[in-house]
């Protein structure tokens, strides 16, 4: 008896086979490691709710990346926490600011060998932990921001970034920030916008990692995605592509593949998604109960993220990944 599907059977018969006929592919090339400096410490200091990963001095992060280029990672992208905060997060673009400093000394390590990207926000900066200039009444005050979004834009591409990565979900951040960068002259530096980046509850152990509290308990609902909504995501990007975006983002990843799968249908231009935190720490945990093969499911997660329509992913796996590559 012939069944139309045995072919497929014949297919997956040998590790060699499967190999041969694969769909999709993931590679080192595909990796951006996300690299945390923090100011004001004489020795890495590892971050207990994000197993492997710690907060770099300026030196041991230049460590980390030379070894990552050894690896053959393309990028990294950098998370600052300032010894100072303040209400408008001034230190995100002061000239001597700590990622300003960090970008710096990657640059002067590594020329054009690999990617810079900045994060672009300021929530890590501030001291009520909210991604914007805050009012009196609690509430996000997006047009004071963007101000200062572009302020941030020049002082990283002037310190050596090639992309800067506005993840505050303001309206309006990706035309101010491409506008600020014209301005300064710097119109290489290429956008990596976060248009589908949801109010999640897998950025728990990021927070961790960057020393945020969101003031009197608040949350970022009003700017950030209702993670019920698929359709708003789409909007989001078209309305960032049409701002000047190089690039866009999708946020968290592995839960929001559905997204990640239309946003491909829609455009053209190069799409990210960011492995985050929580998604890390729960494949580390289980790993570590035995409830799952940690090492197989963190391939087979990425792969999948890869095969929805990502062109490159933000993972806390990129070492690992890359190693065992």
């Amino acid at each position: 008896m012939s069944f139309p599907n045995r072919r497929l059977r014949r297919l997956r018969k040998t590790p060699a086979l499967r190999r041969l006929v694969a769909e999709t592919r993931l590679s080192v090339d595909d990796l951006v490691a996300p690299l945390f400096v923090r100011e004001g410490i004489d020795s890495p200091v590892p971050i207990p709710s994000l197993s492997g990963v710690q907060q770099h001095t300026r030196e041991s992060l230049v460590k980390e990346v030379k070894e990552l280029h050894s690896l053959g990672v393309p990028g990294i992208i950098l998370f600052g926490i300032p010894e100072q905060k303040d209400s408008h997060g001034s230190q995100a673009w002061n000239p001597d600011g700590i990622v300003q400093l960090a970008l710096q000394d990657c640059r002067d390590a590594i020329g054009e060998e690999m990617v810079l990207i900045a994060d672009l926000c300021i929530d890590e900066y501030t001291d009520h932990g909210h991604c914007g200039i805050v009012r009196e009444d609690g509430s996000v005050d997006n047009d004071e921001t963007l101000e200062i979004y572009g302020n941030i834009a020049q002082a990283q591409a002037q310190a050596g970034a090639d992309i800067v990565a506005p993840s505050g979900m303001m309206d309006g951040q990706v035309r101010a920030i491409r506008n600020a960068l014209d301005k300064g002259n710097h119109q290489e530096v290429s956008i990596l916008a976060y248009s589908a980046k949801y109010a999640s509850g897998l950025y728990g152990p990021f927070r961790d990692a960057v020393d945020v509290t969101i003031v009197d308990g608040g949350d970022r609902k009003t700017y950030q995605q209702d993670w019920r909504n698929g359709r708003e995501a789409l909007a989001e990007i078209r309305a960032d592509e049409e701002e000047g975006a190089d690039m866009i983002m999708i946020k968290p990843a592995t839960p929001y593949l559905d997204v990640l799968s239309e946003a491909r249908k829609i455009t053209d231009l190069p799409i990210a998604a960011y492995h985050v935190s929580g998604e890390y720490a729960m494949i580390k945990a289980a790993a570590s109960q035995n409830l799952i093969d940690g090492d197989v499911v963190a391939v087979e997660q990425l792969t999948a993220i890869k095969r929805a329509g990502a062109d490159f992913i933000l993972t806390y796996l990129t070492r690992e990944i890359a190693e065992s590559l």
